[in-house]
């Protein structure tokens, strides 16, 4: 089973976190911003994870250090859960419908760290949630879990439609990359032999 546990425990945050890959969308989530809340739930249910989350913040200054240290721990237990990356697909890709919008993702799982994303928020907030912290979140993922991840917005109006597909089409491409490929069980997928 391909699963990791991570704990983080700064001056802003306190976070534990775990993953199962292989898993079936389970999710238990408690972050103390409840935009994020609703995200990571169908980020576990569309990339087929079990994920486990538990962050206490210091959310009375802002969600900024709750959302970026999440995705910090996150990106942690992505690459620790996929080891040696040994008999991964590698790559996932989706364009992916949420309403209006219109997301693609794409995700390679190079060992190098890196996020482009080319998306548009029509407003500066979602209920009480900033709509700039989602890049921050995919920038602390990217990084940590050392994948080049592209998310691209092709159409759209509404933030929350927008940020919605981005978590759905990104969790979406995962499942397809960490997917084992059947034909390849124990061959690491780079002709450098190392990820």
């Amino acid at each position: 089973m391909r699963n990791s546990e991570i704990t983080r425990k700064t001056a802003e945050t306190d976070i534990k976190l775990s993953i199962a890959l292989d898993g079936t969308g389970k999710a238990e989530i408690s972050t103390g911003v409840g935009f994020m809340d609703h995200m990571l739930t169908l980020f576990a249910r569309h990339g087929m994870f079990d994920l486990c989350v538990s962050c206490k913040g210091d959310t009375d200054v802002d969600d900024h250090h709750s959302v970026e240290d999440i995705g910090i721990a996150l990106g942690q237990a992505f690459r620790e859960a996929l080891s040696d990356k040994r008999g991964i697909t590698r790559y996932g890709d989706i364009t992916l419908p949420m309403d209006e919008s219109l997301v693609l993702a794409a995700v390679d799982i190079s060992g190098r760290g890196m996020l482009c994303c080319d998306v548009e928020f029509k407003t500066e907030k979602i209920g009480t949630f900033d709509t700039e912290l989602v890049e921050e979140f995919f920038q602390a993922f990217a990084s940590n879990a050392a994948l080049t991840l592209h998310i691209r917005q092709l159409a759209g109006r509404n933030s929350h439609h927008i940020a919605e597909a981005m978590f759905k089409a990104t969790a979406r491409a995962l499942r397809k990359a960490v997917a084992i490929d059947p034909t390849a069980k124990d061959a690491i997928p780079s002709t450098k032999g190392v990820l």
